[in-house]
């Protein structure tokens, strides 16, 4: 199955449940394509060129995956990962949701195909898929 990894990496706090998630993708044997692996690195960050690369790459690789899993890091999450999310929702495309808060924007979880925790995500059944609700804090 292939699975476009939405998450920020932007700082250590971001960065460390990301690649546990990576890893556990990985070890399912999916083919993942990770944002954070893939960077424009050729290109000035920054830049309108960057941007647009960036932009136009990601939007690509979301249409490659037949399925979207998402870390999130509670209702004022990043908005990238949020933009990401709710793209693959408006193609009919499922995403998970991996929640690393006690809260959650109505729009994320509802969207979800599923929405787990960290440790439910590491035995959670890409083959069969099962659904499940977000039962947290909302807004």
């Amino acid at each position: 199955m292939r699975v476009y990894l939405a998450s920020p990496f932007f700082n250590e706090k971001e960065m460390e449940p990301l690649k546990e998630v990576e890893q556990i993708l990985a070890d399912k044997g999916l083919k993942v394509f990770s944002p954070r692996k893939n960077q424009m690195d050729h290109l000035e960050s920054g830049t309108r060129h960057w941007s647009i690369e960036t932009f136009t790459n990601d939007k690509k690789f979301i249409d490659w995956a037949e399925i979207v899993v998402g870390v999130y890091h509670g209702n004022y999450s990043d908005s990238g990962t949020a933009f990401e999310l709710g793209y693959a929702y408006g193609t009919n495309k499922p995403f998970i949701v991996v929640h690393l808060s006690n809260d959650s924007n109505l729009m994320v979880h509802e969207g979800a195909h599923a929405n787990l925790t960290l440790d439910e995500l590491r035995e959670y059944d890409f083959e069969t898929m099962p659904s499940s609700f977000y039962e947290g804090e909302m807004f």
